[in-house]
């Protein structure tokens, strides 16, 4: 059986359809019109973060939003968060776009997280016109960084017109003057989140005319009575800190927290020990393995560790480093060989598990202005290769995953001055191993001689020292060197922890010192006070090291002994 539609019927069809399409048009016109449609750049949508609540591992941070919460529409709305590679900036930007755009409905998705049980939630959930920059992408569509600005200008500007058709503009006009136009014809303000801030400033550093158009485009888009009016919230993130100009910000009006300076945003920057111990729990993984690969850095009272390091090793098991992968050391290299006042001297102590102080002030927050020691190692640390005390002024390698860049750096770039020295510490190394107690001596008397000429030779701290850097070689091997570790009934000076691949090849070694007493005097305090009690979880086979220096005589000696169970 055959059904014929009447002509007529066919034209009401035509138009039901038709209408229909126009309806659905008009409604989508309807909603960019209210500026509630997601862009590209103008109030993206959520699924970016999304992807990451969905993965296997996810941190809890939206409680960073009740602080930006807290500074809408304030002196202190403009941020800068800076931090090094792979510790979570894009998915933090991903989180602010998310939560503020008016683009999506996120309420499902923060539900049961931080931020949903702020009083703040509700408040800000979804309310503001978002732009939301990342300006690493944009190279690659602006056909070079000399294109990036006027792309991110001409795109912007042409999702705001649009979404704003009331507002009466005028020929060609920049991102700073639509959104003042905006502001007041309509009394909007925006969030703006820009990822990836300072791409231009690290990879175009010798482009001059590059930087100086975007430093004029952000301060433009940022600066001025202008700018206080139509940002609601400006989040800027990436891994330095805003360029300086002199001795002042180029975007002095920013509060910036940093690696140097982490301010509240500490706990923020990375994954907390707390976080780590969680992770670890639920995924049984060794929590003091993990600590030892991956803690140390120190900001604000926090312990933070890299969150895709520990990522991987959750998931995956291995203990490895997982910096390699960023690529970030090969900016630097340039400028660990040009040796900056000794700069190679004081990471090979660094790599013994030494500190070193550093003035953080002079630094102008760039990849070509640096005039000493302390601006390399101020870049060392934005850039996630040195930890920093902020109280003490004291910068150091954090972890093990790090110690292992530098020594492979050493390796590589074959520094003539120190492969000597490597040579005398792996020689030390061996000795002690074979329990050769004057060969010991001998060669912890050679460094000190050769190598650390430096050093003031005149008390315990000093001897302290050398030894640190006469046995950096160990670093393949061992964890780094515990110092004054708490012990039976007190404090050794080093004890060295073979790694988990070591452990049964290499023992642990107990070491204490004294200066201008007899040697035996040293051993019978790793006995007495039950030092190795504290490393047998650790190993089977414990050496007992006790090392005297004789200031008359100028004169080192050794004592080794097995410990026997």
């Amino acid at each position: 059986m055959k059904f014929y539609v009447p002509l007529y019927m066919e034209n009401i069809f035509e138009i039901r359809y038709t209408i229909g399409i126009i309806v659905q048009r008009n409604f989508l016109l309807d909603e960019i019109l209210k500026g509630e449609t997601m862009g590209r750049f103008l109030n993206p949508d959520n699924s970016s973060f999304q992807d990451v609540i969905n993965s296997e591992i996810y941190v809890d941070k939206t409680g960073l939003l009740d602080y930006t919460n807290s500074v809408i529409n304030t002196t202190s709305k403009f941020i800068c968060n800076s931090r090094p590679r792979r510790f979570g900036k894009s998915i933090t930007a991903d989180m602010m776009a998310a939560y503020y755009s008016m683009g999506c409905d996120s309420r499902e998705l923060f539900m049961g997280y931080d931020i949903s049980k702020k009083g703040s939630f509700e408040k800000y959930l979804n309310k503001y016109d978002v732009l939301h920059l990342d300006i690493q992408w944009c190279i690659e569509p602006a056909k070079g960084p000399e294109n990036v600005v006027s792309y991110i200008i001409e795109n912007t500007v042409a999702e705001l017109k649009p979404a704003f058709p009331d507002v009466k503009v005028e020929g060609r006009v920049t991102l700073s003057d639509m959104l003042s136009q905006i502001n007041a014809q309509t009394g909007k303000r925006f969030i703006v989140i820009i990822d990836e801030w300072d791409v231009l400033v690290r990879d175009e550093a010798n482009n001059q005319s590059v930087q100086e158009e975007y430093i004029n485009f952000l301060r433009g888009l940022f600066k001025g009575s202008s700018a206080t009016r139509y940002i609601a919230l400006a989040y800027l993130t990436g891994i330095l800190p805003i360029k300086k100009l002199k001795t002042q910000s180029a975007l002095n009006n920013f509060e910036e927290f940093t690696m140097i300076s982490p301010g509240g945003f500490a706990h923020y920057i990375g994954f907390t020990e707390d976080e780590v111990k969680k992770l670890c729990e639920k995924s049984g993984r060794d929590f003091e393995l993990v600590k030892k690969w991956y803690d140390g850095y120190l900001l604000g009272e926090y312990h933070i560790y890299n969150p895709k390091a520990v990522s991987n090793v959750i998931k995956w098991g291995n203990f490895q480093s997982y910096w390699s992968q960023t690529g970030t050391y090969d900016s630097i290299q340039p400028l660990i060989n040009k040796d900056f006042d000794g700069l190679k001297s004081a990471i090979v102590e660094m790599i013994s598990g030494a500190e070193t102080e550093v003035k953080t002030t002079t630094f102008q927050n760039d990849m070509v202005t640096f005039r000493n020691k302390n601006d390399v190692m101020t870049l060392l640390i934005h850039l996630g290769y040195l930890a920093y005390d902020q109280k003490r002024q004291m910068a150091y390698i954090p972890n093990e995953e790090i110690r292992m860049e530098f020594m492979n750096a050493v390796e590589d770039d074959k520094w003539n001055e120190l492969i000597e020295f490597e040579t005398q510490s792996e020689r030390l190394l061996e000795a002690t191993l074979d329990m050769e107690e004057k060969v010991v001596a001998e060669y912890i008397d050679k460094i000190h001689n050769e190598y650390a000429s430096t050093i003031q030779y005149h008390n315990e701290n000093s001897l302290s020292s050398v030894l640190a850097i006469g046995y950096i070689s160990a670093m393949k091997y061992y964890f780094k060197p515990v110092r004054e570790m708490p012990t039976g009934r007190g404090f050794a000076d080093f004890v060295f922890i073979p790694k988990q691949e070591y452990v049964m090849d290499y023992p642990a070694l107990v070491v204490e010192l004294k200066w201008n007493k007899d040697v035996k005097t040293a051993i019978n305090q790793i006995k007495d006070r039950q030092y190795p009690q504290s490393v047998l979880q650790y190993t089977g086979n414990i050496l007992l090291v006790g090392i005297n220096y004789d200031k008359k005589t100028k004169v080192h000696e050794c004592i080794i002994e097995e410990l026997v169970k």
